[in-house]
């Protein structure tokens, strides 16, 4: 048996066909890599800002060890129930906690040396000083920032002995 012959008008467009999926296909891929590099920096930035928390807080923890006599003094709005909207009395701005908290909250002369949260108010930053236990307080820390991604906050508790 013989094979039929094909008619060239057949094939013709096939190609182009061909060509058209495969460009489809490949801007796909390209589109995947776009959005695998947008999440991967906004990844990137929040895990600076939470770095950036870590050091803030144990900027301070410091401060405190350094400080331990007026350990007391440190309470920056210690009551609240609600994740980062503390209540309570603000440290004054001239105490040491009033000017950790200033350091990130506030722009100004210097600003560029500070390290910023953004979203980060003394509004929202709360440091607790429990009752002294066995010679022994403990401290609680939350430092609370708003990103792109939504409001997060930083919680570290340590002990500080007095």
């Amino acid at each position: 048996m013989k094979p039929m012959p094909r008619h060239r008008r057949d094939q013709s467009g096939a190609m182009l066909l061909e060509a058209l999926i495969a460009i489809l296909i490949f801007s796909l891929g390209i589109l995947a890599i776009i959005g695998l590099q947008a999440q991967s920096i906004r990844n990137s930035a929040e895990a600076k800002y939470r770095s950036d928390a870590a050091y803030l807080a144990n900027q301070l923890i410091g401060r405190m060890w350094a400080d331990r006599a007026n350990l007391a003094n440190y309470a920056h709005r210690p009551g609240g129930t609600t994740v980062c909207s503390p209540t309570g009395t603000a440290a004054g701005t001239t105490t040491n906690v009033g000017r950790w908290v200033a350091s990130f909250t506030t722009t100004g002369t210097g600003a560029s040396n500070q390290i910023l949260l953004p979203g980060a108010t003394a509004n929202n930053q709360q440091v607790i000083i429990g009752n002294v236990v066995n010679n022994a307080r403990t401290v609680f820390i939350r430092i609370c920032w708003n990103s792109p991604t939504g409001q997060h906050n930083y919680d570290v508790r340590t002990v500080i002995n007095v």
